[in-house]
């Protein structure tokens, strides 16, 4: 197989390299691990989609936004995993030249839409914890709806300005992608003569999607604890934040580990390989595996609504039985 070009020889397809130094007797294990990975990411996020789909209690801005949330989960997990996964299991790395770049479309603009839904998340509930009395009027079904599909909209034409800039580059060296799946720094590595241009368009835009919805979600939860700590009850204040913490939860669990990575480069930290792949799978992925949990055990009206359920499941069990 060959793994490398030289620059007289135009690449047709890519080559995953996936962990880097991952020993052959632990492909089992880790094409396992990665299976039982996805199938969480799978089921938890379809389950979301469905409970709120067909439980017309949860029909309300903040749930319809969690599913937003969820099927971009869904849908990146769908992206990258099985890719690997086939690596892992049946030794199968390459991946076609197109086929690359399509996957470096879906995950960066995957990644920019769930940081812009993250915002109208946090919207939804600064207006309901700052003007609880018009919130019904402010933010209905409507207004959450156009609100995520702009965040679907807005990334996924700049994506598309991305990729094919990147397409006019030459390719005609390494075809090694060292990394799980096709992303753009990883393929701007790749690329033959000055790529300098399109990097500072790509880390633009990257930092806009990322930094503008954190700015905002930073300065609208420092307004919403300033209204909740002006609040006379303390159950009140209580309550106010337990309607939050499924969102502060999910945002914490998306921005956090990626400012660390990028806090840790500006002063000099940097990972080894192997270290640098492993973080970036795990801060890719193991939030769309453990977001369905949140909204179930965080959130109220889904966890009222299971408990229902189950509870009238049993009944019906009983009397059957009975």
């Amino acid at each position: 197989m060959i793994m490398f070009y030289t620059n007289l020889t135009r690449i047709n397809h890519f080559f995953l390299l996936g962990f880097p130094g991952l020993s052959t007797q632990y492909y089992g294990p880790a094409s396992a691990l990665l299976f039982l990975l996805f199938l969480a990411i799978a089921v938890g996020n379809i389950f979301i989609l469905v409970i709120i789909k067909r439980e017309k209690s949860l029909h309300k801005p903040s749930y319809l936004i969690f599913c937003h949330l969820a099927l971009t989960d869904l849908l990146f997990g769908t992206v990258t995993l099985p890719k690997v996964i086939s690596k892992y299991w049946f030794n199968d790395s390459i991946i076609s030249f197109y086929g690359c770049f399509a996957q470096m479309y879906f995950v960066h603009f995957l990644g920019a839409t769930h940081s812009f839904i993250l915002m109208v998340m946090a919207l939804d509930r600064f207006i309901a914890i700052v003007s609880p009395l018009r919130y019904p009027a402010l933010f209905t079904n409507s207004t959450a709806s156009v609100l995520c599909g702009i965040s679907w909209l807005m990334p996924s034409s700049w994506m598309v300005g991305i990729v094919f800039d990147a397409l006019t580059l030459p390719f005609c060296n390494s075809n090694i992608i060292v990394q799980c799946y096709c992303d753009h720094l990883t393929i701007m590595r790749l690329a033959c003569g000055s790529v300098r241009e399109v990097e500072v368009v790509a880390f633009g835009l990257a930092m806009f999607s990322l930094l503008v919805p954190l700015a905002f979600i930073i300065v609208s939860y420092f307004f919403i604890i300033g209204v909740v700590m002006r609040l006379s009850n303390s159950e009140g204040r209580i309550r106010a934040l337990s309607t939050c913490s499924p969102q502060i939860l999910i945002t914490f669990l998306y921005y956090m580990p990626r400012c660390f990575v990028y806090l840790a480069n500006k002063v000099g930290f940097t990972f080894s390989v192997p270290v640098r792949v492993v973080v970036v799978m795990l801060y890719s992925l193991l939030p769309a595996a453990v977001n369905p949990m949140i909204y179930c055990l965080k959130t109220k009206d889904i966890k009222e609504q299971l408990k229902r359920n189950y509870f009238m499941r049993n009944i019906i069990i009983s009397t059957k039985t009975g």
